[in-house]
Formats: C-alpha cells, sequence, structure tokens
C-alpha cells in the first residue's frame, strides 16, 4: 500500500521540475531548493525565488485555494518568502508576485474559508480565489 503523503510529495517534485524547466529556458542556472521551506526555486541570475503552488482542482471549482493559516500559524501566503508564486493547473503555469495575490484578494473583498483538505488531519484557512480572477494579476511563465 502506498502512503498519500509520499505520492502527494513525488507529485509535487514532477511540478517543481516541470516549471524549473520552464525557467532554465530563460534562466539556465536556475535550480530546485528542496532543504528550504521559504521556496521551491531558486534564479541566481536574477537573484529571485519562486514557491510552486499545485492546484489542479482548480479546473473543476474555477477556485485556486490561496492558504493563508493552518496548526494555528501563518502559513503559505502569509508566511512566504519567495519573490514570486507560480501556480500550475495542469494546463499553465501562471506567475505572480505574492503581493499581487494579496491585492487581488483585498480589491475583491474576498473572505477566507476554513476546512479539512483532502490527506489533511487539521483544518486550514485559505481564500478560495476564482481562477480567471486571480491569473489577471499574473502572467503565463512562456511569457517571461
Amino acid at each position: 500500500m502506498t502512503d498519500p503523503f509520499y505520492n502527494d510529495l513525488a507529485r509535487g517534485f514532477e511540478i517543481e521540475d516541470k516549471v524549473l524547466n520552464q525557467i532554465r529556458q530563460r534562466y539556465p542556472s536556475a535550480s530546485l531548493i528542496h532543504k528550504y521551506k521559504g521556496y521551491d526555486i531558486w534564479i541566481p541570475e536574477i537573484h529571485k525565488s519562486m514557491e510552486v503552488k499545485y492546484d489542479p482542482m482548480s479546473n473543476v471549482t474555477g477556485n485556486i485555494v490561496v492558504e493563508i493559516e493552518m496548526y494555528g500559524k501563518r502559513s503559505a501566503l502569509m508566511a512566504t518568502t519567495a519573490d514570486y508564486w507560480a501556480f500550475y493547473d495542469d494546463h499553465i503555469i501562471q506567475v505572480m508576485k505574492p503581493m499581487d495575490i494579496v491585492h487581488c484578494i483585498f480589491t475583491n473583498k474576498l473572505q477566507y474559508v476554513e476546512f479539512t483538505g483532502n490527506g489533511d488531519t487539521v483544518s486550514k484557512k485559505a481564500f478560495l480565489v476564482p481562477k480567471d480572477l486571480l491569473f489577471a494579476y499574473g502572467k503565463q511563465l512562456i511569457e517571461y
């Protein structure tokens, strides 16, 4: 029997590799950073970092999950040190700055929800941001 946590972890590494390969087309020295929680990819040519988020369910729900709290502590958007976030939905990679995500949330007066995600043991707080709305604040990776 396969552990769902390790399946998700392996899938996450695959998605990070996919984003990294796109970034390397312009910045060949970019690399994955697996031992640091602050971000997933470091791009030395521009001295910038990127967090990669995978949300294939957004193709069903129309919403991107933007987590802000888990285990009673700030997480994801509220704790990020990344310069950019990349969202991958199985079709496109959309990139934006974390402050652009915050701007989207507050400009559109979105409210967070609390729920326990599949595979989680505790609830999290997150914004369910309409994908079309959020992606308007970024650019497709191939445009970078």
